[in-house]
């Protein structure tokens, strides 16, 4: 370890509750466990998951008082007696803190396992991937781990537009996939910008007649990233063993004729990136470090605000009020 400050500002709850749960103040500078890396955060994102497990939406080990959020950049610090790598002085991100007894990073220092902490490539802006590292590595999980995509099929993506909508749209273009997205009729430029061969809007009438057309030998792969899926009518639209990937609309009940699944060898999988094991988020890391590297996962529009705003930007985000606005905390020192 190497020594510093002992006390730190964040932002924190004391109970599990709305947004008005949030504290901003002061807590001790935590220490590192014998495989965890100390780190001085440089950003920090704001995630709707983040709501979830404040709110208790979504049930996880905690303790309090408990820092909320989830992904982080920041420059290792210090480091526990197990640790080998990263060094001190290097700069990281770390996407699944906050969860599972992890404190999250909403704070000027916070600690991560070390097997959990990925190299941010030299000359990457540090907002840039913060913004981008949830939304891309859930992408990749959907696309890769959970669909198993292959480069000649075709995938739709409902919700095109958004921050895990664009990251699965450049992902399965660069990967040789045909990509149809669903997105409003102003978000048409940028959907193709990420590489989608056609924005359909879905505020105009029959969409699953236009799917059709426009995949006429079905889709493979459906990544459902809006909440709105209709699982009777999409079913319909899949090719033989094609897939539904679905990932938001928690409270939506989805209902299907069994026909219309086993007999063609068709799937339907719900998954969260909470789940994922540490070896399956370092593969996903991987892509997105090497899809940094090259600039072309990109954040559409970034709001910055400071640490003391997170009780705001959970406010915003429970309010619908930051579509298509990644909101991203910096610390003020």
């Amino acid at each position: 370890m190497v020594s510093g400050p002992e006390q730190m500002h964040a932002a924190y709850v004391e109970s599990l509750g709305g947004t008005d749960a949030i504290r901003y103040g002061m807590l001790p500078v935590p220490r590192c466990g014998p495989g965890d890396v100390l780190l001085q955060v440089e950003a920090v994102a704001v995630d709707n998951v983040d709501t979830f497990v404040r709110s208790g939406r979504f049930p996880t080990a905690l303790t309090f008082p408990f820092v909320i959020g989830r992904d982080v950049v920041g420059t290792v610090v210090g480091r526990g007696a197990e640790v080998t790598t990263p060094n001190v002085g290097d700069r990281v991100w770390c996407n699944s803190l906050g969860h599972d007894g992890r404190q999250g990073p909403t704070s000027e220092y916070t600690t991560a396992p070390a097997d959990r902490v990925y190299s941010l490539p030299a000359g990457v802006d540090p907002v840039v991937a913060v913004a981008v590292a949830h939304p891309a590595a859930t992408a990749h999980l959907a696309l890769y781990t959970h669909a198993g995509l292959r480069a000649v099929e075709t995938v739709f993506v409902a919700g095109g537009a958004g921050h895990v909508g664009s990251a699965l749209t450049v992902m399965a273009a660069r990967s040789g996939a045909r990509v149809l997205v669903s997105a409003r009729a102003d978000d048409d430029e940028w959907c193709r910008s990420s590489g989608a061969a056609e924005v359909l809007d879905y505020t105009a009438p029959d969409l699953a007649g236009r799917l059709r057309s426009a995949a006429s030998d079905g889709i493979d792969v459906l990544v459902d990233t809006s909440g709105r899926l209709d699982l009777a009518t999409t079913l319909n639209l899949l090719a033989t063993r094609g897939r539904i990937v679905v990932m938001a609309g928690m409270d939506r009940q989805l209902e299907c004729r069994a026909g219309d699944l086993y007999p063609r060898d068709r799937s339907l999988i719900g998954f969260a990136i909470s789940n994922a094991t540490s070896d399956e988020l370092a593969e996903a890391a991987q892509h997105v470090t090497t899809l940094l590297a090259d600039g072309v996962l990109r954040p559409r529009n970034v709001e910055e605000l400071p640490l003391s705003a997170a009780g705001e930007a959970h406010r915003r985000l429970e309010a619908g009020d930051a579509r298509g606005i990644r909101l991203v905390l910096r610390p003020e020192h």
